[in-house]
């Protein structure tokens, strides 16, 4: 796997300071796309335990809140194996620090009907999601006043909780930005 970037201090991708980490790789290809250049599999740097290491001192700051994945496509299969060993250790490290995922697929349709039927790893990294957003950018329903995403179609997925209901639970925005 490769990543584009890490962000250390990123305030845009979920709430409070976070860590950001932006996968290589994807194939939806929005239009309007913020970050084309992470559409290739081949950009950036090869993904390493160094790199987790990197993002396991980066998360250890008490005003850290959690560690977002975007890209580029988390949910690529490629991605999904690369992810899995940082998602482990972060929750290993840090159970309090919240995970947030941000793809162009759909939860129902694609994650839950077809990812975890063909990939194990799909379950297990979604055992330590706690938000997804899910959907992919649509130029049309732009919507700059949204938070945390970018066009009207996106949803912000509480994943323990429509785990327990069984049914997608959307995540409730408290506005508790840094506590």
């Amino acid at each position: 796997m490769k990543y584009a970037k890490i962000k250390k201090n990123d305030i845009a991708n979920g709430p409070g300071v976070r860590v950001s980490l932006f996968v290589s790789g994807c194939n939806h290809h929005c239009k309007g796309c913020f970050n084309e250049e992470a559409w290739d599999f081949n950009f950036g740097e090869t993904f390493t335990q160094e790199t987790i290491d990197e993002i396991l001192e980066a998360l250890a700051p008490n005003h850290i809140r959690g560690l977002t994945l975007l890209g580029g496509e988390p949910l690529e299969f490629v991605n999904q194996k690369g992810l899995l060993p940082l998602i482990e250790q972060v929750k290993e490290k840090y159970p309090e620090k919240t995970i947030w995922c941000y793809t162009g697929f759909d939860y129902e349709k694609d994650v839950i009907c077809d990812m975890m039927k063909k990939w194990p790893v799909t379950k297990e990294l979604f055992q330590f999601f706690d938000v997804l957003v899910d959907g992919k950018f649509m130029i049309d329903l732009l919507d700059l006043k949204l938070r945390f995403r970018g066009s009207s179609n996106q949803r912000i997925i509480d994943i323990p909780k429509s785990r327990a209901a069984g049914e997608v639970v959307l995540w409730k925005d408290e506005g508790n930005f840094y506590g």
